[in-house]
């Protein structure tokens, strides 16, 4: 099957219920054919299970997929990055980078965290890219750098969280406060001390949702 067969394929799915309440969902700023994520996954299942087993993640379908107008074909492009995650490298962060400032929203850049973070935690010199996109004039490659380490638990870079952090206070951005909340609160699962002592030196330059976040499972009352 080609990128084109599967793009016919989920064309004849188009469903205007659902999407119309898929749209706005998202505040109407995509055009959705109305297929749900299951259903979408079983569309695709075929297509993805075959296109994994090439030698080389296929860009050109990511690109083409990225390019359609309705949402689902970027959902699809980064179920099919899933897939090929294990042959992400360094190489591909630009390639990423151009993803996440194109049709941006919390649902494709927040799918485009854990590819970075397979990278990064794979190749240590990446770290230094992350610290690049935190200072990004882009907010959403900046909630990326935030959060890319979402899930490392013990793997997790305390010190490059910080910094990373530390660059992005004072922000009155919501997705990014809500990001540093996220990180804080996703490692204070692994190490609640690190995370309280972090809030206690920087509780006058966090914004409030972030604190809320960053603590949801800590006791403060002390």
């Amino acid at each position: 099957m080609t990128t084109d067969d599967i793009i016919s394929l989920f064309l004849t799915y188009k469903n205007a219920e659902n999407a119309l309440t898929m749209a706005k969902y998202m505040r109407n700023q995509f055009n959705y054919l109305g297929i749900k994520t299951p259903e979408r996954r079983e569309i695709a299942k075929d297509f993805l299970r075959e296109k994994a087993k090439e030698s080389e993640i296929d860009w050109l379908l990511v690109t083409k997929l990225w390019a359609q107008d309705y949402r689902e074909f970027q959902y699809l492009a980064t179920d099919y990055l899933k897939k090929v995650q294990k042959q992400l490298t360094f190489k591909d962060l630009p390639k990423l980078y151009q993803l996440a400032i194109s049709k941006s929203w919390w649902d494709l850049v927040d799918s485009l965290d854990e590819h970075v973070g397979y990278i990064v935690k794979h190749d240590a010199t990446c770290k230094a890219v992350m610290r690049d996109w935190s200072l990004d004039d882009n907010f959403w490659i900046r909630r990326i750098a935030i959060d890319y380490q979402l899930g490392f638990k013990q793997a997790t870079d305390t010190a490059l969280l910080a910094e990373i952090i530390q660059n992005n206070l004072g922000s009155t951005e919501f997705f990014i406060n809500k990001a540093i909340g996220w990180a804080l609160r996703d490692y204070s699962k692994m190490n609640p001390e690190w995370v309280s002592h972090f809030i206690e030196k920087n509780n006058k330059k966090m914004a409030k949702l972030s604190i809320e976040e960053g603590s949801k499972y800590l006791d403060l009352s002390n």
